[in-house]
């Protein structure tokens, strides 16, 4: 019986395929829609999908397929016995019994109308959010810049009048002393735009030492000084009256400044200014000494033929940069490089975390203890951070940034000199270390905190506030960025300075505010931890329903 059915089906089915015609075939007392649209359905497979092969162990002639017995065909044909149920339910070759996927519509479909105006929404609310983040977070680098014009006087430089101030030439009026200190005074004064801080030094400050001056400018008491050597009017009188070949203009005055301590600073504001003021004193003290030379008979045309010099241009600046910025691939290293370090950091949470859950992660182990995991995870970033600050501080050893030149005098000029000698490079890189540690700390514990997509805004708020007061002298910044001090990037740069290029030294300083971040940190680290469990466990109860 099983087996008449089953061939007068696939006849059935047969004749329909030849006909091709759209009407239903009837198989079993029941309709097997056969259409144009789908003429080369199997039969074979049909029968199957119908229960007509289902049972017996009989086969269709011609055919594999198992046949089964008018019983086991007539259950399948009239809803299926539960083992036929649970077979569809499995998704096998026999009983396929799924629903197509809904097909796309469009942005304005009425059955989007709650989708679209929660997208909308949302939408909203974010631009809104980050447009507010850009105004109030990028404002602080735009705020940097602010006042820097205003605040120019903030970069004080010392004027140190030593003219007719030591025996021999204390006789006689002195000239170009007076005229420095009160061109200055009258801009400091007058508050003329765009002035440097000058200060009038007397001489007996500095026990009438002219390198005592340099010293205080290499211990940053100033960012400059500009010094009228001893008895620079005395010396250029004589050398008229005596007819001096050997004198020299550039004797009279000096400028000294130390351009590493901060060389975009030096080259923007402080040397353009300088050498403005000093071209118009030169002005000044060639009209004035001019008249004076030209006034007095007793001077022999036959000196001024030997010292030309010394009526024209009589006086001169010789700059002392007691520590040149050199050499340049040493920019990144105090610049613009220390962003990376940063942004390592901070990318090494995201690099590591996968690997540290795998440890409470029950996948054929027992899960460690969860405070044992905190101590791991902040031994073993420690240790990441030691390495990886050990493969930045390589970058700018291979590029031979000098790290074992001896160290120089503090008032002598010097061309990279090394702070430390041979131990410059071990310096340097715990300064990254360090550094490091205190940046990436910190955003391991805001990061745990915040969560997605938040540590985003994060790191920008980080890499801004930490570049706006590190690679800028604070000094022109508006009053609001003095917690820039206590900032971390700016004490790593100031410390990786002060070791490159040998400059005046606050390293214990820089170290202990880099050590306080790393201690704050690493005792907020284990709350973070917990926290960060907590609210996983808590979205974990809320996706289950509970």
């Amino acid at each position: 019986m099983a087996t008449w059915e089953s061939s007068n089906a696939l006849e059935s089915y047969e004749a329909g395929h030849a006909n091709h015609k759209d009407s239903t075939v009837a198989i079993h007392n029941g309709g097997v829609p056969h259409t144009e649209d789908s003429p080369n359905i199997d039969a074979h497979k049909y029968l199957r999908s119908n229960g007509a092969y289902h049972g017996s162990e009989k086969t269709l002639p011609g055919s594999d397929h198992l046949i089964g017995d008018d019983t086991n065909s007539a259950s399948k044909v009239n809803g299926g016995s539960p083992e036929s149920q649970h077979e569809k339910s499995d998704g096998g070759e026999q009983g396929k019994d799924y629903e197509d996927p809904p097909k796309p519509v469009g942005f304005f479909d009425k059955r989007l109308n709650h989708v679209r105006k929660f997208v909308l929404m949302k939408w909203g609310q974010t631009t809104l959010l980050l447009s507010v983040f850009i105004l109030a977070v990028l404002s602080l680098y735009w705020a940097v810049f602010f006042h820097v014009d205003a605040n120019q006087n903030s970069l004080i430089v010392f004027v140190v009048d030593f003219d007719g101030q030591a025996e021999p030439f204390t006789g006689g009026q002195p000239l170009l002393g007076p005229m420095v200190t009160q061109a200055t005074e009258k801009m400091v004064k007058q508050n003329a735009p765009l002035h440097l801080g000058y200060v009038t030094v007397p001489p007996s400050a500095y026990d009438n030492d002219p390198m005592a001056v340099r010293q205080a400018v290499y211990d940053f008491e100033a960012w400059a000084a500009v010094i009228i050597n001893p008895n620079a009017t005395a010396l250029l009188r004589a050398a008229v009256d005596q007819g001096n070949a050997s004198y020299d203009p550039l004797g009279a005055a000096s400028i000294v400044y130390v351009q590493a301590r901060d060389q975009d600073t030096y080259d923007t504001y402080i040397m353009p200014t300088l050498s403005q003021l000093t071209t118009e004193i030169t002005s000044m003290f060639g009209e004035t000494w001019a008249k004076e030379v030209m006034s007095n008979t007793s001077i022999s045309r036959t000196a001024l033929a030997n010292a030309p010099q010394a009526l024209s241009p009589a006086i001169g600046f010789s700059q002392f940069n007691l520590r040149p910025f050199l050499p340049p691939q040493a920019t990144p290293a105090v610049t613009i490089g220390l962003i990376y370090l940063i942004i390592i950091a901070f990318f090494s949470f995201t690099f590591f975390m996968p690997v540290h859950t795998r440890l409470i992660t029950p996948q054929g182990h027992p899960p460690l203890h969860f405070y044992q995991l905190i101590l791991w995870r902040w031994a073993s970033t420690i240790v990441a951070y030691l390495i990886m600050s050990c493969a930045y501080s390589l970058i700018s050893l291979a590029f031979q940034i000098p790290f074992a030149n001896p160290s120089a005098p503090s008032t002598a000029v010097a061309n990279s000199p090394s702070a430390y000698g041979h131990l410059t490079f071990f310096v340097y890189w715990m300064i990254n270390f360090i550094g490091m540690t205190a940046l990436g700390l910190s955003s391991e514990n805001v990061t745990m905190v915040i969560g997605q997509p938040w540590t985003a805004l994060w790191l920008i708020f980080w890499v801004i506030t930490n570049v706006s007061t590190s690679f800028y002298p604070i000094e022109l910044s508006p009053r609001f960025f003095y917690w820039g001090y206590a900032w971390p990037l700016h004490n790593i740069v100031e410390a990786s300075r002060s070791t490159l290029f040998d400059l005046h030294s606050r390293i214990g300083l820089n170290f202990g505010v880099l050590f306080a971040w790393c201690a704050i940190n690493t005792l907020l680290f284990p709350v973070c931890c917990y926290l960060m469990r907590w609210k996983s466990l808590k979205e974990e109860k809320e996706k289950r329903g509970d």
